[in-house]
């Protein structure tokens, strides 16, 4: 099991303390979760922004968040941190300004995948992005991380699913992580059900990768997450 060190290679942005609703806590203790250590093969370092939370990041990108994890980035990188990404695929809004400031790589999020996913399968093939919430996740999103187009793209949002949608309606209230597992599933079937032709799926959600496999099995075809992107910028770094 990978654990927290500040001799690890890569450094992860996290929401602030106190400010995580306590579905996404469960969500967390779960294999391939983004800020759970043990889904990683090496040592990783987290690191708490003052001032990121749903509100900041997802709902309504904040300038006064971002200017806070420029500094706390550049930090992380003078004590030895090799590459920055962060807890949450929302901060793909943040890419070109958290990569300019630092001169380490940095990868706000699993969206940075869909350009080279697209191409693997072809220009012209049919994507699902699969999101926390899809109203939340806009075209300056897709274009932070060098999407320059949205055809093709199927993107699906869980804030539909009536479980997962509670983590934010009710923060202080436990959740059921089989229910959820369900409607993450049923999203999926139902994508592809609707647009038979998508020939992969990105998930952009950082709590989504304890999915991915059941995912792939269902569906039988690749699956790329937050997982699949921080295992190959830490093999090339």
């Amino acid at each position: 099991m990978a654990i927290e060190t500040e001799a690890a290679k890569i450094a992860i942005l996290c929401w602030e303390a106190g400010q995580v609703p306590q579905g996404l806590l469960q969500l967390e203790t779960l294999p391939g979760n983004s800020t759970n250590p043990g889904s990683y093969g090496y040592d990783v370092r987290f690191h708490r922004v003052a001032g990121a939370n749903v509100h900041t990041i997802l709902e309504k990108p904040d300038l006064a968040v971002l200017r806070t994890m420029i500094f706390d980035a550049r930090v992380l990188v003078s004590q030895g941190a090799k590459a920055i990404t962060t807890s949450c695929g929302f901060n793909a809004i943040f890419q070109h300004e958290l990569a300019s400031a630092v001169s380490v790589p940095v990868f706000t999020s699993s969206l940075l995948q869909v350009p080279f996913v697209r191409q693997i399968h072809g220009p012209e093939s049919e994507i699902c992005i699969i999101t926390a919430n899809a109203g939340a996740l806009g075209l300056e999103h897709l274009k932070a991380v060098g999407i320059a187009s949205s055809d093709g793209l199927h993107i699906v949002g869980l804030e539909q699913c009536a479980e997962w949608n509670r983590m934010f309606a009710e923060p202080d209230e436990e959740v059921d992580l089989d229910v959820i597992e369900q409607e993450v599933l049923g999203t999926a079937r139902r994508a592809l059900d609707a647009h038979p032709g998508i020939r992969a799926f990105v998930l952009e959600c950082t709590d989504l990768p304890p999915y991915s496999a059941a995912i792939r099995r269902q569906c039988g075809l690749p699956v790329f997450d937050f997982i699949t992107l921080v295992n190959y910028l830490h093999s090339a770094i």
